[in-house]
This record gives structure tokens, C-alpha cells and sequence, in this order.
């Protein structure tokens, strides 16, 4: 039955997630995918498989298990290997994850969290008061650029210590891991980059300790060496630092675009009918901000709707496809609605593997839109929304800009 599987090469410009995703889905529960390099990897469609299949415990997440690599089929300077071959929890199993996981939960308290919320509020506010600023001479600004990048790169960046002259490399070095577009010479570059911007942060954070998430890690590391190796301590900051930013700015970008676009839903939270918790959950189901992701690799040949997974393969997840599952969200799941009954999203992932920064993006965001809309009542985007490019990745999910009326 395996060989009948029909094969979806994925578009690695990410022009039509929604789309691409939906086909998929048509096609059946499970399909073969070739990845950039003609690089074979497995799908799941369905929302109530990708739920199944970040808790199933018979399924990894290290990538070190998966056949392409260790099989050495992966080519030097893959567009994708900078989201994948990463050393922290994400691509941890069983107790090295709940290691790993407790130094941050030890430090990203719910506590921390809701103590940023003035501070986020105030960012928000700076924000705003030089976003007119930027517009040209039509009066039209980019808001992504510079109002939903802003806003979760300064909280993350504040949170971790890095100092204000290192962001703006670092949010090219995100932005260029993200795209599956990224040629093998900048790949390359890129890893050796990351690798010297973490090792100059670590070296700060040692010689300057401060209120900071960095501070606190390195200090854990120092209390017991065995908690947490140079590398492990890399990878960790490395994924607070990008999934901490790049995912809430395609939030924040996709909920304006979201709203702007549907003009009744935005009258249902200036007239209080909806709030904006609901407009950040419906975004999130709707048009997630994280389009697909390498989720997991079965320990032993995995059987999922009758189709046989062999062991090792990749599996990817459809996360931002699988909010529109008409199965899980009903016939009108294609229709962005703050007044429908919530249900369940995998925007931020599921099982033990649960995003652990999905408390910070929705406090930033809801921030983020509540002061945008009330500073700038009239906004309106100044180009059709078919008209908006999107980021060349199958990762990300959202526009390249959004620019705007104020």
C-alpha cells in the first residue's frame, strides 16, 4: 500500500500554504513529500493525526535517528539543516528533554512572564509613537518591518541579554534559517555565524551576569556542570532567541492582515462583541504562524491509516494547514469567525513538546494589536492582499511585508 502513497513536492517559497496544505489533505491522511535536494520525508494531513503524533512516545524528535542523516544523504549547506540538526530540547526525547526543558521552565516562570507585560506595553508604545516615521511620502509604512519585528525581537532580546548592537544580525541570521530558499554558500556562513554570535553572548553573560535569562542558565550550569553541556547551553539559546521572535512577529503580522481583510470581525471587537484573546486564538487557528515543521521520527515502522511509516523516516507536521481541518473545525473552517466556539489549535505544537514560549507570543500580541488598532482606528492596508509576497519558507507563515495606511 505504501508504493499507492501519492507524492506532494513542496513548494520551498511557501506561496500557498493553505493551499498546498488542503491539496494534501484531498490527496488522504498520509502522503510522501520531497523536501529541497529531492529529500524524501513522510506527512501527516489530518489534525487528529498530527495530535496522535506529537504525543506518541514511539516517535522521536531527535534528529540524529533520522535515516537521511545517518545515512549521510544530506548535502552540505542544506537550505534546511539549520532548523533541524539543533541540539536543545525540541530535538530532545524522554529525560534529556525534561532536563532540558525544566532549566527553562526554572527561569521562564508564568510568573516572569506576566511581570513583562509593562514592559511589553511600553516597547508597544515606543513603537508606535516613531511608526509614522517610516511611512513614505504616500503614507504608507510597513508594519511587519517595523512594528511586529520589533516588538517580540526587543522582548526576546531584553529577556536573553543581548546587547542592542547584536539584533540586527541576529534577526538576519533567523530570518535566513527560516527560508528554504537560502543557498547552500549562505547556509554554510550562517551556521558558522550563529555559532560566534551564542559563543560572544555566553562570553557577556560570564564576564557581565544580569537579569537575564542567559545570566540565569549559565549560573545553573555553573551550580551543576553536568545540567547542561557548551553545546546544549548554544542550542538553548538559540531556540529562546529565534522561535521567541519569529514566530510571534507572523502572528502579530497574520492577525493585522487577518482583521484588515475582514472588516465585520474587526467591528466585533471595537464594539466589544469579541475580544482580542479571541482574535489572537482564531489567528492562531486560522493562519498559524509556523506553516510546516519536522516533527518527529519513529523508533520502529509507525502505521498510521493503514500506511506504513518505516522507522527513521521523517514526519512532518502541517501545523498551519491542519487549522482549517474541516473534520476538526467544521465545514467553515476556511472562514476566519472570532465568534466561533473554540476549539482546539496546534499552533504552538502539542504533547510534552508544547511550545513553552506560547504564554509570551500571545500576551505580546494581544499587546501588540489592541495598541495598534486603538492608536491608528483607520488603518488600512495599501495594496490588495493578494498582492502581499509571501516569506519564501515552508516554515514561516506570513507576508514579507505588510504595508499600510496609518
Amino acid at each position: 500500500m505504501t508504493a499507492e502513497i501519492p507524492v506532494v513536492v513542496l513548494d520551498p517559497t511557501g506561496a500557498d500554504h493553505h493551499g498546498e496544505a488542503a491539496r494534501m489533505r484531498e490527496l488522504g491522511p498520509v502522503v510522501r513529500i520531497v523536501l529541497p535536494g529531492d529529500v524524501p520525508a513522510w506527512a501527516v494531513t489530518r489534525h487528529d493525526l498530527v495530535a496522535d503524533l506529537v504525543k506518541n512516545p514511539l516517535v522521536s524528535k531527535d534528529w540524529r535517528r533520522w535515516n537521511e542523516i545517518r545515512q549521510g544523504r544530506i548535502p552540505e549547506g542544506w537550505p534546511l539543516i539549520g532548523m533541524v540538526a539543533v541540539t536543545n530540547m525540541v530535538t530532545a526525547d524522554g529525560a534529556e528533554h525534561h532536563r532540558l526543558r525544566r532549566l527553562v521552565t526554572q527561569t521562564l516562570t508564568p510568573a516572569r512572564v506576566q511581570a513583562l507585560a509593562p514592559r511589553v506595553t511600553e516597547l508597544v508604545a515606543e513603537l508606535l509613537d516613531r511608526l509614522p516615521e517610516h511611512a513614505d511620502e504616500h503614507g504608507v509604512v510597513d508594519v511587519r518591518t517595523h512594528f511586529a519585528v520589533e516588538v517580540p525581537m526587543q522582548v526576546i532580546c531584553e529577556l536573553t541579554g543581548v546587547p542592542a548592537e547584536r539584533r540586527a544580525r541576529l534577526r538576519e541570521l533567523v530570518d535566513s534559517i527560516f527560508r528554504t530558499t537560502t543557498p547552500p554558500e549562505e547556509v554554510v556562513q550562517v551556521q558558522t555565524d550563529i555559532f560566534r554570535l551564542l559563543g560572544d553572548l555566553i562570553a557577556l553573560r560570564t564576564a557581565e551576569p544580569g537579569d537575564d535569562l542567559t545570566s540565569a542558565l549559565i549560573a545553573a550550569r555553573a551550580a551543576d556542570p553536568e545540567a547542561l553541556s557548551d553545546e546544549e547551553l548554544a542550542g538553548t539559546l538559540w531556540l529562546m532567541l529565534a522561535a521567541g521572535h519569529e514566530t510571534t512577529l507572523n502572528l502579530i503580522t497574520n492577525a493585522i492582515r487577518a482583521l484588515l481583510t475582514h472588516p465585520v470581525q474587526l467591528a466585533f471587537v471595537e464594539h466589544g462583541e469579541a475580544s482580542w484573546e479571541d482574535v489572537v486564538e482564531e489567528t492562531l487557528r486560522w493562519d498559524a504562524p509556523i506553516g510546516n515543521f519536522m516533527a518527529r521520527y519513529p523508533l520502529e515502522d509507525l502505521t498510521v491509516e493503514g500506511v506504513t511509516i518505516p522507522a527513521g523516516d521523517a514526519v512532518l507536521a502541517p501545523y498551519s494547514g491542519v487549522g482549517r481541518d474541516e473534520a476538526q473545525h467544521g465545514a467553515d473552517a476556511a472562514v476566519f469567525d472570532l465568534t466561533r466556539t473554540r476549539a482546539r489549535s496546534l499552533a504552538f505544537g502539542g504533547g510534552p513538546h508544547l511550545c513553552l514560549g506560547a504564554p509570551l507570543a500571545r500576551m505580546e500580541t494581544r499587546i501588540a494589536l489592541e495598541a495598534l488598532f486603538a492608536r491608528h482606528p483607520g488603518l488600512a492596508l495599501a495594496v490588495p492582499a493578494q498582492k502581499l509576497t509571501p516569506v519564501e519558507s515552508f516554515f514561516s507563515n506570513g507576508p514579507q511585508t505588510l504595508p499600510v495606511v496609518l
